[in-house]
């Protein structure tokens, strides 16, 4: 599911019933609770939390005309995903994050590196990615970035 948006408003306008009511409340709760010297921007078409250039001029390694991403959401062909860049360099996140997930869902964990997989709506465990989301500093996330990814 390719969505042309220039704002996360228009790309959520986009979506289908459930899959907007979802987004709308992922949107929510991770600007809600993600902390100071994070932005919201349309990135990579999704939705993205990024470190602005004005916090961290270096910007993202792989295109430094870029600012350096953190979390995503973005409602794909058959799934709405969570990418937390924190989970694939910080073990000691996703250790909690594992841990934490049955304790708010019954369905099994579908992740990736970064990516965290739900097939149906109702199984997005809104309080965990609520809790994750403000888990991070952005200094924190920086430092991990520049000693686990850019080298």
């Amino acid at each position: 599911m390719q969505i042309k948006a220039d704002t996360p408003g228009q790309y959520i306008e986009q979506l289908p019933g459930e899959r907007k009511e979802a987004m709308t409340r992922l949107r929510h709760i991770i600007t809600a609770n993600l902390p100071d010297g994070f932005s919201e921007c349309m990135s990579y078409g999704m939705i993205g939390y990024v470190i602005p250039h004005s916090v961290y001029p270096s910007g993202y390694h792989c295109d430094p005309a870029l600012p350096l991403p953190f979390m995503s959401i973005a409602s794909q062909k058959n799934h709405i995903s969570v990418y937390h860049m924190g989970l694939y360099a910080d073990e000691k996140l996703m250790g909690w994050f594992l841990e934490e997930y049955p304790k708010h869902s019954k369905a099994k964990p579908d992740i990736g590196k970064s990516c965290i997989r739900f097939k149906k709506p109702e199984n997005i465990p809104f309080e965990l990615i609520c809790e994750l989301a403000g888990k991070m500093q952005a200094q924190e996330w920086i430092s991990l970035y520049e000693s686990q990814i850019k080298r």
